[in-house]
């Protein structure tokens, strides 16, 4: 990829990763707290919806960037023509190396905000000090493989949906489509990844949150699934699924629109520029 385009989709990436997760945290929050195996109310209920933001205000910029100009890169590089019937599988590979890299940076935030937002009366730093005391650096990966198993499929559904609406969209209207266009794309793509991924979203919240050395916090996520099947049912696994699901829709509406949006914006002034 050449400069300006690396550039371009490395701040694009983290400025619309900041934008969608701050606008978005207390259905995040609320989202979190229903999966939580001790039940929404005494995990904090509606109180306290911002708790462990300052994670993710850390954690945005450089794991939405990561995302994005990995998933571009891979695009450049696996070079495809738009009319090619292997243009979706093309995609496909571009958002799972995008998620695995991503991911490095995305759970040590995801562990500690989700930590916060069931526990909003220990802090932030407090929560993340007592992470690397009683678990070393490896309590900051719990989870990471049920994270990269959620993301992956999500981003299978997601952004080949996406791409695809977009093509549709702009060969219906015969020009390329316009970043609101790009976000209502963005939106229905997001809506649907969500619901089909949220057990998977179940597991990794269970893993996450679960107690330092128990058979949950070990990370197998057919494990966790099995656990909330037995004592939950269908409920349990879908739990949170309606904010999940208008959190990422409004998510991909704000994330991919604004990706679109400042990504445009910076090559353009790259052009004009000497």
């Amino acid at each position: 990829m050449d400069q300006p385009g690396f550039t371009a989709s490395l701040v694009a990436g983290g400025v619309a990763g900041v934008s969608v997760d701050l606008i978005l945290f207390p259905l995040d929050t609320i989202k979190t707290r229903l999966q939580s195996p001790q039940g929404f109310y005494k995990a904090g209920g509606f109180y306290g919806v911002y708790a462990g933001v300052p994670s993710t205000a850390i954690g945005s910029f450089p794991n939405a960037a990561a995302f994005f100009v990995t998933y571009e890169y891979v695009k450049w590089i696996l070079h495809t023509d738009s009319s090619s019937y292997l243009m979706p599988m093309t995609h496909m590979l571009a958002a799972s190396a995008g998620e695995v890299v991503a991911c490095l940076i995305r759970v040590p935030s995801e562990v500690v905000k989700q930590r916060a937002q069931v526990s909003s009366s220990s802090g932030t730093f407090h929560i993340f000090s007592n992470i690397l005391c009683q678990e070393g650096i490896q309590g900051l990966y719990r989870g990471y493989k049920s994270t990269v198993l959620r993301e992956i499929p999500f981003s299978l559904v997601q952004f080949p949906l996406w791409e695809s609406l977009k093509a549709l969209w702009s060969w219906r209207q015969d020009h390329v489509v316009d970043s609101w266009q790009s976000a209502v794309c963005g939106a229905f793509a997001g809506g649907f990844a969500a619901a089909v991924t949220t057990p998977l979203d179940v597991a990794k919240t269970r893993i996450m949150l679960a107690k330092a050395g128990s058979s949950t916090a070990s990370g197998n996520v057919l494990s966790a699934l099995h656990a909330v099947w037995r004592t939950q049912g269908l409920s349990g696994l879908f739990a949170g699924v309606f904010p999940r699901m208008a959190a990422i829709s409004l998510g991909g509406f704000i994330f991919l629109g604004a990706y679109d949006q400042t990504r445009s914006f910076l090559l353009e002034l790259g052009r004009e520029s000497p």
